[in-house]
């Protein structure tokens, strides 16, 4: 589990207003398989909802499907009150999607173009989506960049040249660049260092209370999880077995699964137990 100690619980309460984020009864089949089954999720501005489960569980499945990469097998997604159109959507559709949810993934390196210059990387997404252009584009990208602790060095420089906290932090500006309602953070933190983590972890919760953006955490790291969203859901095979606030969840599970996949993360002072054709042979006397 993270040691995100340092970061707090974020000190503003989530919006009581619409929905921005509705899903209803979200279904995803490959063949035979069912990776995704009548899933529901409701998010309001500001608030901040975990997905958690064990790899294979449909929780980036269902990602996916909630930021338009996926097309659902059945059940609906709804932005701000309206339904993404059944089957292929054009590219105006697109970009409005986009608009309105945006992702950020665990390995930013791979998601942004290794050629591009950092500052260039944030003024495209800025450039298809808003009409800025010139120097009021490139006033945007400095703001953006400034707002997750990145200055003009790091704006002229490749991706290659940068930390992994760095990089992740390019992938949250250029993110937020179309001003998104919802961000979906597809195990976001899992691959930097602990220290770096609660940088990024405090970051987000300082833009989250600022923007009222509500965040959608797909992740399997419990201690996140209790520092950073109020509200669980946890899959498995596909199916939300439990959910509710996350002192809850955590705290007092009522789901065999969930208790299991609490008590599958090291504590400390656990160490594992040896099988007996690991322990060493005593001597004969």
């Amino acid at each position: 589990m993270s040691d995100v100690s340092g970061a707090r619980p974020p000190v503003r309460e989530p919006d009581t207003g619409p929905p921005v984020l509705e899903v209803s009864g979200l279904r995803k089949c490959f063949g035979d398989f069912t990776a995704v089954d009548d899933v529901s999720l409701v998010l309001t501005a500001g608030a901040s909802l975990a997905v958690v489960g064990e790899s294979g569980s449909g929780k980036t499945t269902t990602a996916r499907m909630i930021a338009g990469l996926e097309t659902p097998t059945a059940g609906t997604v709804r932005w701000g009150g309206r339904a993404r159109p059944p089957g292929r959507v054009r590219a105006a559709e697109r970009r409005r999607q986009a608009r309105e949810v945006q992702m950020v993934y665990q390995d930013p390196y791979s998601s942004l173009d290794r050629r591009q210059r950092v500052g260039d990387c944030v003024g495209e997404a800025l450039a298809l989506h808003t009409e800025l252009r010139g120097a009021a584009l490139e006033r945007r990208v400095a703001e953006l960049l400034d707002r997750v602790g990145l200055d003009e060095r790091q704006a002229r420089s490749l991706p290659r040249a940068l930390s992994g906290g760095q990089r992740q932090r390019v992938a949250i500006a250029r993110a937020l660049a179309v001003r998104p309602r919802v961000l979906v953070l597809d195990e976001a933190v899992a691959a930097l260092d602990v220290s770096v983590q609660a940088q990024i972890v405090a970051l987000l919760r300082e833009i989250r209370e600022q923007t009222r953006v509500a965040y959608l955490f797909i992740t399997h790291d419990l201690g996140i999880v209790r520092h950073v969203c109020e509200e669980t859901v946890v899959m498995h095979r596909g199916r939300i077995v439990e959910r509710g606030p996350t002192a809850a969840v955590l705290g007092d599970p009522q789901e065999p699964y969930t208790r299991r996949l609490i008590d599958s993360v090291p504590r400390r002072g656990w160490k594992p137990r040896r099988r007996d054709r690991d322990r060493p042979r005593q001597e004969e006397e």
